[in-house]
């Protein structure tokens, strides 16, 4: 949606995952990351973390000037498209106990019944690059089996690793149940406030894209390859 803009991507993998952390660990975890990204010189930032968004983005945008654009799982579009009206939330321990997570759902939950299960084991694996393994497949089925006996049509990713499943989600499930994430309302909210900010970029070149990580940096670069864009990807310890 943004070609002419660069970014910035920090992989705060030597404390993932976030979602097994303290509501105070999070916020302090959120804080060290926003002040390496501005001083790498961002002129905005995409918190790009469900747990994250919803333990600390209150007091971020409190304490930092710059646009600040969240993410938290799509729940009033699953709500609004269940025929069933029963949606499963895949999700970890620190998004599904915020307080955030619980007034979006009371807010855009319309009646509908919302089935809460935890990721446990998911983004660990998928940090060790193993989305596709037979142990994630068998935690999957594992956490999707009650909630498709439940009869949900939509299946909410709560958490930023989770669209790296996709492939096998779509394997699993049935046709039936539509997967959701985040990824494109993010982009859209992100071009709306640049715009309404002033801070497109007037340039008509391609964008240059850095990739920073404090773990392993060739488990980061299987993942950016996918993209097939031009990127410069560094370990940095911080």
């Amino acid at each position: 949606m943004l070609p002419n803009e660069s970014t910035i991507y920090l992989a705060d993998s030597k404390n993932a995952p976030y979602g097994q952390r303290s509501p105070g660990q999070i916020l302090e975890l959120s804080i060290k990351n926003m002040e390496l990204l501005i001083k790498l010189g961002s002129k905005l930032i995409v918190i790009a973390c469900n747990t994250a968004t919803t333990n600390a983005i209150k007091e971020l945008r409190q304490t930092y000037d710059l646009p600040i654009i969240k993410i938290e799982p799509a729940i009033k579009t699953a709500a609004l498209n269940s025929r069933t009206r029963k949606v499963g939330v895949l999700a970890t321990k620190g998004t599904l106990t915020s307080s955030l997570f619980h007034s979006t759902s009371y807010n855009h939950g319309n009646g509908i019944q919302i089935l809460e299960q935890e990721g446990i084991g998911l983004v660990e694996l998928i940090e060790k690059g193993e989305q596709n393994s037979l142990r994630i497949r068998m935690l999957l089925e594992r956490y999707l089996l009650p909630m498709l006996k439940e009869g949900i049509d939509q299946l909410v990713l709560g958490c930023t690793h989770y669209p790296y499943l996709i492939p096998l989600l779509i394997d699993i499930l049935p046709p039936t149940v539509k997967i959701l994430d985040s990824g494109d309302g993010v982009s859209r909210q992100t071009r709306n406030v640049l715009q309404s900010n002033q801070l497109l970029n007037p340039g008509i070149g391609i964008g240059e894209h850095r990739f920073f990580t404090n773990g392993n940096p060739a488990i980061l670069e299987s993942f950016i390859k996918e993209a097939g864009a031009p990127y410069v990807l560094s370990y940095i310890d911080f």
